[in-house]
């Protein structure tokens, strides 16, 4: 390695970022710190117990069921991005918290690949859904063992690979601040940081890129195929209707779900200030519990062959 490389290595490994997020939370941390594990711990619990359900039973091993446990275990890694350093910091922390640039590059990292994989976690499930309902004859071609393994590789790889080159970008321009108004580092404040010229504007640019290939793109699709979907579903019997909306219903209420989160994240972040820190970091914390709840709810709930599978262990366990 050359010596300027090295520098730059060294730099980014030692330069210390602050968090100032958890000044808004000073008056009620012991509130937030419960409210968060209570989160944590179930999204934990429940995530991994649709996991489990999904893996041991072979007749769920079906691809919709398949999306659907990659989705969760998409929203666990993005849990343990956030969620265990926050209860530390916390608990234990007051005021201000020191983070390292290389710290705080590798959680934005995890947290926007997990959010722009979960985007083309639900286009891979609007897939499924359409081939099954729309294409039936073409199903077992066009969504083989070997197709899903493709779409899940595709959907996690490209996301991190893109968000990667946008957070080395970020983290090896020059700074001229310090300081973040979040409970977590994410792309945006860690490009703010900057002091601005060429570099700063490429990383800007090539994060709209990464946000139209993971993000919008996928949500026109969706859309397309829900819109597909309702169009044949209106041309058939009432059973069938009643069917397919059926099996389409978890992933439009998780879809709607990230869909809300994200936009109030893009609306607060084109509406910030500096007179109105308190109202930023409340809404990152309703984003981060949504995400973690509502998702394995919508599961557990609302599909019967999973919640059937699920009261059946439980049963099993109470009778033991």
């Amino acid at each position: 390695m050359s010596a300027a490389a090295l520098n730059v290595s060294l730099f980014v490994a030692q330069t210390s970022l602050t968090l100032e997020g958890l000044q808004q939370l000073s008056g009620h941390r012991l509130l937030f710190f419960f409210l968060f594990l209570m989160a944590f711990v179930f999204a934990l619990c429940s995530d991994g117990l649709v996991l489990i359900v999904i893996c041991t039973r072979h007749s769920l091993h079906k691809p919709m069921y398949v999306f659907v446990a990659a989705l969760l275990l998409n929203s666990l890694l993005g849990g343990f991005a956030v969620y265990p350093r926050l209860l530390r910091e916390l608990l234990w922390e007051s005021g201000s918290v020191l983070v390292t640039l290389s710290a705080c590059a590798c959680q934005a990292w995890v947290v926007y690949t997990v959010g722009g994989s979960a985007f083309m976690l639900l286009a891979a499930m609007a897939f499924d859904r359409y081939v099954a309902i729309c294409r039936p004859l073409r199903y077992a071609a066009l969504v083989s063992p070997r197709a899903v393994a493709a779409l899940l590789l595709f959907c996690w790889l490209l996301p991190a690979t893109m968000v990667l080159i946008i957070v080395l970008l970020a983290a090896f321009q020059p700074l001229c601040r310090s300081h973040i108004n979040r409970l977590f580092c994410d792309l945006y404040s860690l490009n703010r940081l900057s002091c601005g010229g060429n570099a700063a504007q490429v990383s800007d640019v090539f994060a709209v890129f990464t946000s139209v290939a993971t993000a919008l793109l996928p949500v026109a699709f969706v859309l397309f195929s829900y819109s597909s979907i309702l169009y044949v579903c209106l041309c058939r019997t009432r059973s069938f209707s009643g069917k397919a909306l059926r099996t389409c219903l978890p992933h439009l209420l998780v879809f709607i779900n990230y869909s809300a989160c994200t936009a109030v994240e893009l609306l607060q972040r084109r509406l910030q200030g500096a007179d109105q820190p308190a109202s930023s970091v409340l809404t990152s914390v309703l984003i981060v519990l949504a995400q973690s709840v509502l998702n394995p709810v919508v599961y557990g709930l609302n599909m019967s062959a999973i919640t059937g599978y699920i009261r059946r262990l439980l049963g099993s366990r109470k009778t033991d």
